[in-house]
């Protein structure tokens, strides 16, 4: 049966292919095609909150992108029964919200959220560093590093990672010229987002920042809270395994910030799992309830007579959301404010600015030029770049690109004495 959801509009691809006889939707394409790369697969070695590799129950950038799609797809399913402004034939696209789900942290770079901020840093007057606009550079791209193109999407699946949609100079401009900490994209995507919306301006209220970045399609909007649910939920189960919120830390934190624990509160129910050992099933449940925590209401804007993509709103129960955020800032300050954290993502930063440095200085600066410290075929594609900013962010595509062991080998490759052999592989 024919979804009336969704037109040619969102179906086109960002390059015209050939037509082919296969049985699958084009949204079905588009996932299947991210998950059978390297640079998914790579997120098993990255970091989600823990170290990968620390032990082998922590969660990863994969097992949490694969939970976020099963969360994401569920809420759909969910919407698509319960919601009077759909139908069987006029229904959200599971496949592409999985999709989404699949690829939303596909540009991250080793060391979480910590090796973002340094990469950032590293890159402050080449363009910056996003991991969401770096999810892009792969899909557009990167992503098929063999033969250095990306996956060919089409508009609806790449519109539905763009959960920010403010040019990286747009944000420096607003920020009275320092170099933005995150949520953009690199200057040079300008012509992705004009092709998303198909030449069209942003409406004159969604000026650069907070504004224009809320304007997000349906499937971005389901996979923004499949997210969050993830990062609030399953996230905080392991931060109680590994011991970082204890009964003690918790209790201390809700009379600091005056949150109740009593019997039924967020943290009341939190602090009893805790006690009988329950901490899994209990965040279980509460995925089942915050992801039927939705419902849609029709929104009516500059794109929203184009594609229906843009004709919807989803709505999130202000309790639940509520009690999601309590959760996110329990686990920052608790967990990621930790100083058992802070030391590794110390650790981690100090690696990556290290690396950095020494491989500007020989593929930038030409300094050492007899040494051959990168894979050749980065090694010529920097070398052909003619730009500093264009080498500087193909050497940034690199680090990026590496996982937490990765990273770590190569580090103690490069300047530890004693480790390493011709055998090592980066």
């Amino acid at each position: 049966m024919e979804n009336r959801f969704y037109t040619a509009f969102d179906t086109e691809r960002l390059i015209v292919e050939s037509e082919r006889d296969d049985f699958r939707t084009p949204f079905q394409i588009d996932r299947d095609r991210v998950l059978h790369t390297p640079s998914f697969r790579r997120l098993q070695s990255k970091t989600q909150v823990f170290w990968s590799g620390e032990y082998d129950f922590y969660r990863t950038r994969l097992t949490h992108s694969l939970e976020v799609a099963q969360i994401g797809r569920s809420i759909c399913q969910y919407l698509n029964k319960t919601s009077e402004l759909l139908s069987e034939d006029y229904s959200i696209d599971s496949d592409l919200v999985e999709a989404a789900c699949l690829s939303h942290d596909l540009g991250h770079p080793p060391f979480g959220h910590a090796g973002e901020t340094a990469l950032n840093g590293l890159m402050a007057d080449a363009g910056g560093f996003e991991g969401n606009a770096q999810t892009l550079r792969l899909l557009t791209e990167r992503i098929f590093t063999a033969r250095k193109s990306g996956m060919n999407p089409t508009r609806a699946f790449l519109d539905s990672v763009l959960k920010y949609k403010t040019l990286w100079s747009e944000l420096k401009s607003v920020n009275g010229g320092k170099a933005p900490k995150n949520h953009f994209i690199y200057d040079e995507q300008m012509g992705y987002l004009d092709w998303v919306f198909d030449g069209r301006d942003f409406a004159i209220e969604q000026t650069p920042g907070k504004p224009r970045d809320a304007f997000k399609s349906i499937e971005c909007q389901i996979m923004d809270w499949a997210d969050d649910v993830a990062y609030c939920l399953n996230d905080l189960a392991d931060s109680v395994r590994a011991g970082f919120l204890t009964i003690q830390k918790i209790e201390q934190w809700a009379e600091q910030n005056e949150c109740s624990i009593d019997e039924g509160s967020a943290l009341g129910d939190l602090l009893k799992a805790i006690r009988l050992d329950r901490v899994e099933p209990m965040m279980g449940r509460r995925i089942g309830k915050y992801l039927q925590a939705v419902s849609l209401e029709e929104d009516h804007n500059w794109m929203s007579g184009v594609s229906n993509r843009y004709h919807y709103k989803l709505v999130i129960d202000t309790e639940i959301r509520a009690e999601s955020e309590v959760f996110k800032r329990l686990a920052f300050d608790v967990v990621f404010l930790s100083t058992e954290l802070n030391q590794l993502e110390f650790k981690g930063n100090y690696m990556l600015e290290k690396l950095w440095k020494l491989l500007c200085d020989r593929y930038l600066r030409n300094e050492g030029k007899m040494y051959h410290l990168l894979p050749d075929e980065i090694a010529e594609e920097i070398a052909a770049a003619v730009l500093s900013e264009q080498k500087q962010r193909l050497l940034c595509d690199f680090l990026a690109s590496l996982t937490d062991s990765s990273t770590a080998r190569l580090y103690k490759r490069l300047f530890v004495a004693d480790f390493g052999s011709i055998g090592d592989l980066v």
